[in-house]
């Protein structure tokens, strides 16, 4: 494998991906915040749909058979998993990217979502022998988990993970608790680990649990760049999209409608209810993420433009301006990136009572924080927050400069400890 020069200055950053994309990816955008923060910073991913950037490094053909074979192991052993219980992921196989060019030379590691057969805690624990300081960030719960990336109402993460409702054997040592095992192994035996979160909740989570008990946590918010995501007229944005003719456009970003973190079902009888209570305006849903479905069509009462899955933040920033309440009814989220595009667009959005997402929105100001899983209450956000014609704000706490002079702080720190202290 030839070297992959490395230009001299700032220091050398690696961020570790499953995939990168062009549109919409958390990864993507700290590593440019990097690089426009004079860090010397690449991409290493085991899939990659950004074609012609040489710092944006993916693996081989023996790379992606690994995964392949991973994703049927697990199929595998999770086929009983009740699909209200959300993803449940397995560290079973990977691959070894120590000796990977872009690894080797770097000063820093940064572990992004790492899983599906791109790196197994194996692989992290062999990056983590080579005595760089690491960082995890926590872009779900499966860092401190058994294996699922949401626990909902289940705390035995904060103890230790076993008898999982994941799994119904009812037995206490299960797959969740030797996974939690392995974990908590792997953070004990090296000092070289630092653990980030970009929501203040999960952080708490994290030093309250029993896996990184004592390891240092911090909070991190992920950047966006306000020179794309930002303000336009919103008259333009409707005519672009033909929509100039509708009172309002409210939006719904939905991958996969029953996804048992989306809050489909919520959203469907808010916006029914909507129907009633806006009966003289003429309204419009904008569907991103999703291809035409006549389920979402028969459920919403007013009339829909699917965009499908967008691959460009161009047509991402369009869609929001265009939208007059952007609509998250997320029932297990850290601190989604559709909520930071939509407050740096303008638009104002509508989400549950749970995890990071209250920390986005300032109630009744660029948005509404309506009660958990209350259909009557989102509705009522909605109904707020276009007849009050909120505008959308992204919170001081999430501008790039301040992300990445906590960053900057982080990375000095982390070196001082681990190349000043040693580690053991």
């Amino acid at each position: 494998m030839g070297e992959i020069g490395i230009e001299e200055g700032g220091r050398k950053v690696v961020h570790l991906q499953f995939g990168s994309s062009p549109s919409g990816n958390y990864t993507i955008r700290l590593h440019e915040a990097f690089l426009a923060y004079g860090y010397d910073s690449y991409v290493l991913s085991l899939y990659s749909e950004v074609v012609g950037d040489p710092r944006i490094v993916s693996l081989g053909a023996f790379g992606k058979n690994v995964r392949r074979l991973n994703q049927k192991i697990q199929d595998y052993l999770t086929r009983n998993k009740p699909k209200e219980s959300g993803a449940f992921s397995l560290s079973l196989l990977g691959s070894d990217i120590s000796n990977h060019p872009v690894v080797r030379q770097s000063d820093v590691i940064y572990v992004h979502w790492v899983l599906g057969g791109f790196l197994s805690v194996r692989n992290l624990k062999q990056l983590a022998s080579l005595g760089k300081p690491m960082v995890m960030i926590l872009h779900d719960m499966w860092t401190i988990t058994g294996g699922c990336s949401y626990s909902f109402d289940c705390d035995k993460f904060l103890t230790h993970c076993g008898n999982c409702p994941v799994f119904p054997e009812d037995k206490e040592v299960d797959t969740s608790y030797k996974q939690y095992e392995e974990k908590m192994e792997f953070y004990r035996s090296f000092r070289n680990l630092f653990f980030v979160s970009p929501s203040h909740w999960l952080a708490d989570l994290a030093k309250r649990a029993e896996i990184t008990k004592g390891k240092p946590v911090y909070r991190i918010p992920n950047p966006i760049d306000q020179n794309l995501f930002k303000p336009f007229d919103k008259s333009v944005a409707k005519g672009i999209l033909g929509l100039a003719a509708y009172d309002y456009v409210i939006c719904f970003g939905a991958n996969k409608v029953h996804s048992p973190y989306k809050g489909w079902t919520y959203l469907k009888d808010a916006v029914v209810k909507l129907k009633s209570e806006l009966p003289n305006k003429e309204i419009v849903m904008l569907v991103f993420g999703s291809a035409a479905s006549e389920e979402i069509s028969e459920a919403i009462p007013f009339p829909i433009k699917f965009m499908g899955f967008i691959r460009d933040d161009y047509t991402t920033n369009l869609v929001y301006n265009a939208s007059d309440v952007f609509l998250a009814p997320s029932l297990a989220d850290n601190l989604p990136t559709t909520i930071i595009e939509s407050l740096c667009c303008g638009t104002p959005v509508v989400g549950f009572e749970t995890g990071g997402i209250p920390e986005m929105i300032s109630h009744k100001s660029n948005g509404y924080i309506a009660a958990y899983r209350d259909a009557d209450d989102f509705c009522k956000g909605i109904v707020y927050c276009l007849e009050r014609k909120l505008v959308g704000k992204l919170l001081p706490e999430y501008q790039v400069d301040v992300i990445m002079d906590q960053h900057a702080s982080l990375i000095s720190y982390m070196e001082q400890e681990v190349y000043d202290n040693g580690q053991s």
